[in-house]
């Protein structure tokens, strides 16, 4: 790289045209130089190289050995140079990327797993790797460790953000419960039960303690769980309360499950990403297969 920061790039179109034409005049025409100004640039680089590159002859033009040995070198390169420089295209059916999410066991569940499923079928090459929630996500978007970030809360300022959807939650109790049989846990039946909370970030469940907060009300936890399949799972055999994101219980079998408290508002999930990655070609074919995933499931 040091040897590469010294020199100037631009020479290496008219070093190509010279090396393939052998002939000053055409190596001008063929890169749009006056053939005076390609004269200079055969004299740079004949400084460059320390070697005349070019020899005249009586039947005009020959490479030096050291010329002959550079064509050899730089003719398959420029392939490569070219591409490099050519506009970004991101071609999923042939494309190999790793995209890099976060969320908690609630965005695997409900995003991340049928996302892979969409994204193998239309990217076969790529990969898609889910990253457990930690506290430092957003400073590793912040870093270019992590491409997307899937989330119920405020982001902090300076990300990309769209919404995804709009997420109601529902309470999830086991059938022998006292209310299992009714449409909606009433708010009273709510307060007075023992719940199972989903640490989402400091012992609290986000969204939910944070609604009942918003309105000096608290539950009694009776038991805390880093997953919300965990407390899902927790309420079978029990009488503990579940308060978990309505996407979850799609497919749950085993358990029965009430509308909740009004006071328990919706959540806005929605994902960020680093503003740097706003145009990127791949990772806007990415933001767009998530959003049509997302679709897909309001649709379903």
């Amino acid at each position: 790289m040091p040897n590469l920061a010294r020199h100037d790039l631009n020479l290496l179109a008219p070093l190509a045209a010279l090396l393939d034409e052998r002939h000053v005049s055409r190596a001008a025409e063929r890169v749009h130089l006056t053939q005076p100004a390609m004269s200079r640039t055969l004299k740079r680089l004949r400084e460059v190289f320390d070697d005349e590159l070019l020899v005249r002859t009586s039947n005009g033009y020959r490479l030096t050995p050291a010329a002959q040995r550079l064509r050899r070198r730089l003719l398959p390169l420029l392939p490569e140079l070219a591409d490099l420089f050519a506009a970004q295209e991101f071609v999923p059916a042939t494309a190999v990327e790793l995209f890099r999410l976060s969320g908690t066991d609630y965005a695997v569940d409900t995003i991340g797993v049928p996302l892979s499923t969409r994204l193998r079928r239309e990217s076969p090459g790529s990969r898609l790797h889910m990253r457990k929630w930690h506290e430092s996500v957003f400073d590793e978007l912040e870093r270019g460790e992590l491409d997307l970030a899937l989330y119920g809360h405020a982001p902090p300022s300076g990300l990309s953000t769209q919404r995804l959807f709009e997420e109601r939650f529902v309470c999830v109790v086991d059938p022998g419960h006292p209310s299992a049989g009714q449409p909606e846990l009433a708010l009273d039946d709510y307060l007075r039960g023992t719940h199972v909370v989903v640490d989402v970030r400091d012992g609290r469940q986000g969204v939910v303690d944070a609604d009942l907060r918003a309105h000096d009300l608290t539950r009694t936890a009776g038991l805390i769980v880093p997953h919300h399949r965990s407390a899902l799972l927790a309420v079978v055999g029990s009488d503990l309360i579940a308060t978990l994101p309505r996407r979850m219980l799609r497919d749950a079998d085993g358990v029965a499950v009430l509308a909740a408290p009004d006071v328990l508002g919706t959540m806005t999930y929605s994902m960020s990403w680093h503003p740097g990655l706003d145009g990127d070609p791949a990772q806007r074919w990415l933001r767009a297969l998530l959003r049509a995933e997302v679709a897909h499931d309001d649709d379903a």
